[in-house]
Protein backbone atom coordinates (compact mmCIF):
# COMPACT_ATOMS: atom_id res chain seq x y z
CA UNK A 1 0.00 0.00 0.00
CA UNK A 2 2.80 2.41 0.93
CA UNK A 3 4.64 1.54 -2.30
CA UNK A 4 1.54 2.27 -4.38
CA UNK A 5 1.12 5.63 -2.68
CA UNK A 6 4.72 6.60 -3.46
CA UNK A 7 4.26 5.50 -7.08
CA UNK A 8 1.15 7.69 -7.32
CA UNK A 9 3.07 10.64 -5.85
CA UNK A 10 5.94 10.11 -8.30
CA UNK A 11 3.54 9.84 -11.26
CA UNK A 12 1.79 13.04 -10.17
CA UNK A 13 5.09 14.88 -9.66
CA UNK A 14 6.25 13.87 -13.14
CA UNK A 15 2.90 15.00 -14.56
CA UNK A 16 3.25 18.38 -12.86
CA UNK A 17 6.82 18.79 -14.15
CA UNK A 18 5.68 17.92 -17.68
CA UNK A 19 2.77 20.36 -17.66
CA UNK A 20 4.71 23.20 -16.02
CA UNK A 21 7.48 22.57 -18.57
CA UNK A 22 5.06 23.06 -21.46
CA UNK A 23 3.74 26.17 -19.74
CA UNK A 24 7.25 27.53 -19.24
CA UNK A 25 8.19 26.97 -22.89
CA UNK A 26 4.95 28.60 -24.07
CA UNK A 27 5.48 31.56 -21.78
CA UNK A 28 8.85 32.31 -23.38
CA UNK A 29 7.10 33.28 -26.63
CA UNK A 30 4.24 34.98 -24.83
CA UNK A 31 6.36 37.20 -22.58
CA UNK A 32 8.26 38.64 -25.54
CA UNK A 33 5.15 39.89 -27.33
CA UNK A 34 2.99 41.09 -24.42
CA UNK A 35 4.74 44.46 -23.97
CA UNK A 36 4.82 45.08 -27.72
CA UNK A 37 2.31 43.43 -30.04
CA UNK A 38 -0.31 42.31 -27.49
CA UNK A 39 -0.30 45.67 -25.71
CA UNK A 40 -1.21 47.40 -28.98
CA UNK A 41 -4.23 45.17 -29.69
CA UNK A 42 -7.79 46.29 -29.08
CA UNK A 43 -9.17 44.04 -26.35
CA UNK A 44 -12.74 43.53 -25.12
CA UNK A 45 -13.96 45.03 -21.84
CA UNK A 46 -13.81 41.60 -20.16
CA UNK A 47 -10.12 41.08 -20.87
CA UNK A 48 -8.39 40.30 -17.56
CA UNK A 49 -5.25 42.18 -16.50
CA UNK A 50 -2.02 40.68 -17.85
CA UNK A 51 -0.71 39.83 -14.37
CA UNK A 52 -3.58 37.36 -13.84
CA UNK A 53 -2.60 34.93 -16.60
CA UNK A 54 0.59 33.54 -15.02
CA UNK A 55 -0.94 32.52 -11.66
CA UNK A 56 -4.06 31.09 -13.30
CA UNK A 57 -2.03 29.02 -15.76
CA UNK A 58 0.30 27.86 -12.99
CA UNK A 59 -2.64 26.50 -10.99
CA UNK A 60 -4.15 24.93 -14.12
CA UNK A 61 -0.87 23.24 -15.07
CA UNK A 62 -0.53 21.84 -11.54
CA UNK A 63 -4.08 20.46 -11.68
CA UNK A 64 -3.40 19.02 -15.13
CA UNK A 65 -0.22 17.39 -13.83
CA UNK A 66 -1.97 15.87 -10.82
CA UNK A 67 -4.73 14.66 -13.09
CA UNK A 68 -2.48 13.02 -15.68
CA UNK A 69 -0.35 11.51 -12.90
CA UNK A 70 -3.40 9.79 -11.46
CA UNK A 71 -4.47 8.49 -14.88
CA UNK A 72 -0.95 7.33 -15.61
CA UNK A 73 -0.88 5.47 -12.29
CA UNK A 74 -4.40 4.00 -12.36
CA UNK A 75 -4.51 3.60 -16.14
CA UNK A 76 -1.73 1.02 -16.17
CA UNK A 77 -4.30 -1.62 -15.34
CA UNK A 78 -7.23 -0.06 -17.16
CA UNK A 79 -8.45 -0.93 -20.65
CA UNK A 80 -8.70 2.76 -21.66
CA UNK A 81 -5.63 4.07 -19.82
CA UNK A 82 -3.51 4.51 -22.95
CA UNK A 83 -6.35 6.13 -24.86
CA UNK A 84 -6.80 8.65 -22.04
CA UNK A 85 -3.08 9.44 -22.02
CA UNK A 86 -2.97 9.85 -25.81
CA UNK A 87 -5.77 12.40 -25.64
CA UNK A 88 -4.00 14.22 -22.84
CA UNK A 89 -0.79 14.34 -24.87
CA UNK A 90 -2.63 15.69 -27.91
CA UNK A 91 -4.33 18.45 -25.95
CA UNK A 92 -1.03 19.35 -24.26
CA UNK A 93 0.59 19.77 -27.68
CA UNK A 94 -2.25 22.05 -28.80
CA UNK A 95 -2.02 23.93 -25.51
CA UNK A 96 1.58 24.87 -26.28
CA UNK A 97 0.82 25.37 -29.97
CA UNK A 98 -1.79 28.04 -29.22
CA UNK A 99 0.79 30.35 -27.61
CA UNK A 100 3.17 29.84 -30.50
CA UNK A 101 0.47 30.64 -33.05
CA UNK A 102 -1.35 33.48 -31.26
CA UNK A 103 1.67 35.24 -29.77
CA UNK A 104 4.64 33.89 -31.73
CA UNK A 105 3.07 34.20 -35.18
CA UNK A 106 0.81 37.06 -34.02
CA UNK A 107 -2.09 35.33 -35.71
CA UNK A 108 -5.42 35.51 -33.79
CA UNK A 109 -7.34 33.82 -36.62
CA UNK A 110 -5.15 30.72 -36.67
CA UNK A 111 -5.01 30.95 -32.86
CA UNK A 112 -8.81 30.70 -32.78
CA UNK A 113 -8.70 27.54 -34.89
CA UNK A 114 -6.04 26.02 -32.62
CA UNK A 115 -7.94 26.89 -29.43
CA UNK A 116 -11.16 25.35 -30.80
CA UNK A 117 -9.27 22.12 -31.51
CA UNK A 118 -7.70 22.40 -28.05
CA UNK A 119 -11.16 22.73 -26.44
CA UNK A 120 -12.40 19.62 -28.26
CA UNK A 121 -9.30 17.67 -27.20
CA UNK A 122 -9.75 18.77 -23.57
CA UNK A 123 -13.38 17.63 -23.65
CA UNK A 124 -12.30 14.25 -25.06
CA UNK A 125 -9.53 14.02 -22.44
CA UNK A 126 -12.06 14.64 -19.68
CA UNK A 127 -14.28 11.93 -21.14
CA UNK A 128 -11.48 9.35 -21.24
CA UNK A 129 -10.06 10.39 -17.87
CA UNK A 130 -13.50 9.84 -16.35
CA UNK A 131 -13.41 6.21 -17.50
CA UNK A 132 -10.10 5.67 -15.66
CA UNK A 133 -10.39 7.95 -12.61
CA UNK A 134 -13.25 10.35 -11.91
CA UNK A 135 -11.16 12.64 -9.69
CA UNK A 136 -8.75 13.18 -12.58
CA UNK A 137 -11.59 14.26 -14.84
CA UNK A 138 -12.90 16.72 -12.22
CA UNK A 139 -9.45 18.28 -11.92
CA UNK A 140 -9.68 19.28 -15.58
CA UNK A 141 -12.95 21.22 -15.26
CA UNK A 142 -11.26 24.50 -14.30
CA UNK A 143 -8.96 24.04 -17.31
CA UNK A 144 -11.79 23.64 -19.81
CA UNK A 145 -13.61 26.56 -18.19
CA UNK A 146 -10.55 28.80 -18.60
CA UNK A 147 -9.96 27.65 -22.19
CA UNK A 148 -13.65 28.37 -22.91
CA UNK A 149 -13.11 31.91 -21.63
CA UNK A 150 -9.82 32.20 -23.56
CA UNK A 151 -11.63 31.09 -26.73
CA UNK A 152 -14.18 33.87 -26.37
CA UNK A 153 -11.37 36.34 -25.61
CA UNK A 154 -9.42 35.14 -28.68
CA UNK A 155 -12.52 35.54 -30.86
CA UNK A 156 -13.20 39.03 -29.47
CA UNK A 157 -9.60 40.12 -30.13
CA UNK A 158 -9.87 38.79 -33.68
CA UNK A 159 -13.12 40.71 -34.18
CA UNK A 160 -11.80 43.97 -32.69
CA UNK A 161 -8.59 43.93 -34.67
Amino acid sequence: MKRQRSQLIIASALGIILCLGVGFLSSRVTMETIPTWYLGLNKPFFSPPNWLFAPVWTVLYILMGLSVGRVWFYGRRHLWGKTALYHFGAQLIFNGLWSLVFFGLKNPLLGLLVIIILWILIERTIYWFRTVDRKSAFMLYPYIAWVSFASVLNAAILYLN
